[in-house]
């Protein structure tokens, strides 16, 4: 089962359709083994092969799953709150969760509109990560934080130490809010807080996100105002179904 997983995560860069052979290579399987899982995971309806090119593809037994995830999660209801936001900072609004070693942003500008994807961010050296990581599901391990797990750098201020990233972390928590400022890609400006569950997880993180000429110093307690709003509306709407009133 978990090796029919990993078949599926082999679909997240959103690339062309995969043999048994890309598969294979991706999952660190023999292609046998690949092909195995992926005909399993075909009858299942998780993966569909072309005819033709014998290649495989998404099913719509995902999409169903997507579907049913992302209205459980009450995430049809963040979208407005979300265009609401983005229209009174004149900035990029995106809420996200944590997905492995990525902030995973679900709604907001940065979904393309031709696929319904967000983008995948790494969580060091963002503003929706610092969140995620500040304020984590005790679930969740943090191997961005061990010696062993070299961080990468993106920009000249990426921190890629894990001492100073967990004194960052640190400084989140205390704040109340994350701030990158050039560290995942230059000219970009962004501020996040957490949408925090009963348990004071961080359950989904809430980004605004601009250039530093726009999201200026001076204006940053204006930004952190309304995403503060916007944070405590979203709290209530994206309740698990068991907790809604």
């Amino acid at each position: 089962m978990q090796r029919a997983l990993v078949l599926l995560h082999c679909f997240h860069d959103n690339g062309p359709e995969l043999s048994a052979s890309d598969l294979a290579r991706r999952a660190r399987l023999s292609v046998s083994t690949a092909h195995r899982l992926a005909r399993t995971l075909v009858s299942m309806g998780f993966l569909e092969q072309d005819q033709l090119t014998a290649r495989y593809r998404l099913g719509p037994a995902v999409a169903e799953l997507g579907q049913l995830s992302f209205h459980q999660r009450g995430l049809h209801l963040a979208g407005p709150e979300l265009e609401v936001l983005a229209r009174r900072t004149g900035a990029t609004a995106d809420l996200a969760i944590r997905s492995g070693e990525h902030a995973l942003i679900l709604v907001g500008d940065s979904v393309r509109p031709e696929t319904g994807l967000g983008l995948r961010r790494p969580l060091h050296s963002t503003a929706l990560g610092k969140v995620l990581l500040a304020w984590p599901n005790p679930a969740e391990s943090a191997p961005e934080l061990s010696a062993d797990h070299p961080l990468r750098a993106f920009t000249a201020r990426t921190i890629v130490d894990p001492a100073l990233l967990a004194a960052e972390l640190a400084r989140v928590r205390a704040a109340g809010h994350a701030l990158n400022d050039g560290e995942s890609a230059e000219g970009v400006r962004t501020v996040a807080l957490p949408v925090l569950d009963l348990a004071g997880q961080a359950r989904f993180a809430l980004a605004v996100r601009s250039t530093p000429e726009r999201l200026t110093a001076e204006r940053l307690p204006e930004v952190l105002r309304e995403a503060h709003g916007c944070a405590a509306a979203l709290r209530v709407l994206l309740l698990p179904p068991d907790q809604r009133p």
